[in-house]
């Protein structure tokens, strides 16, 4: 299926005739604008634009394919401003891509603190950095970074990764070898055990492995879930052990819904960071999300 965001990136080369003044207007970066163009020539199956230094030039092709859809743009564009005026006065709205587990807990709390409309997206890690750099989104909240150097990094969150399993699992054997420093029988130990993972922590079972056997193969988890606290829930029901950042398990810790097993490596962490293209669209709500998300999350700093 097409994405519209490539005729509308079509749309502003063909009339700006320069990348850099097109990503300017689409407060979008040059890779990005020129990334688009890329993928609707490999859609259609032609050339658009001849590259020439400082100039884009429309092929034949090109000029027929912007009359055929000039008139079905605009009418996209002057429904999208009669929308946003049906709204609440005439409030930004900021698309931000992260994890349900970071929506959850430090958006929720304070989503009636923004005076800007937020449409949350949810998904894996590098597609949505890949759309932070075609304009799609305008931030992303991120363990993970890109070598795309026209993306601003900024760390504001750190939580320790902590060992934890069900009430119903026998600790002991595990216990004990972690206190008699006897890796090999820890290893083996949890090999034995019941793992639960999702696809955006399995990382951490890799990291764990590394860090504490010094092996690059580690123990690949029973159970894949959709995310951190679908496996909070299952283990509360079922047998079974996982890695989970502190920040998330603390409180079932504390209320013994869970059993803390080991605070493991120190150097095992959870690092989450603001992602955010150098060309900002929407820099000042970008700052009050930055403000208000860091505070929240400092609440859970160790």
């Amino acid at each position: 299926m097409i994405n519209l965001e490539w005729y509308r990136t079509f749309k502003a080369v063909y009339e700006e005739g320069n990348l850099t003044r097109a990503s300017e207007r689409l407060f979008s970066s040059q890779p990005g604008v020129s990334l688009h163009i890329s993928s609707l020539e490999s859609y259609v199956g032609y050339k658009l634009f001849e590259r020439k230094p400082r100039i884009m030039v429309p092929t034949e092709r090109a000029i027929i394919l912007y009359d055929y859809i000039l008139d079905a743009l605009q009418k996209l564009e002057k429904s999208e401003k009669h929308f946003r005026k049906t709204g609440k006065g005439n409030r930004k709205t900021l698309s931000i891509g992260m994890c349900s587990e970071i929506f959850q807990t430090l958006f929720e709390p304070n989503i009636k603190s923004f005076d800007f409309d937020i449409i949350a997206h949810f998904g894996e890690y590098p597609q949505m950095l890949k759309e932070l750099e075609e304009g799609i989104l305008d931030l992303v909240i991120t363990p993970k970074k890109n070598k795309n150097q026209n993306i601003n990094y900024t760390r504001f969150f750190n939580q320790e990764v902590w060992l934890v399993s069900s009430n119903s699992v026998d600790t002991d054997e595990i216990e004990k070898a972690i206190l008699n420093k006897n890796w090999n029988v820890l290893e083996n130990e949890l090999k034995n055990q019941i793992w639960y993972s999702s696809s955006n922590v399995t990382g951490f079972i890799k990291q764990f492995w590394l860090l504490n056997f010094n092996r690059k193969q580690y123990n690949k988890p029973n159970y894949i879930v959709p995310n951190m606290n679908s496996i909070i829930r299952c283990l509360q029901t079922s047998n079974g052990v996982a890695l989970i950042p502190s920040f998330l398990c603390e409180q079932e810790i504390n209320n013994k819904n869970l059993k803390l097993i080991w605070k493991s490596n120190k150097e095992l962490r959870d690092i989450v960071y603001f992602a955010k293209m150098n060309k900002q669209k929407a820099k000042n709500e970008i700052e009050i999300i930055e403000t208000i998300i860091s505070k929240e999350a400092s609440k859970y700093m160790l």
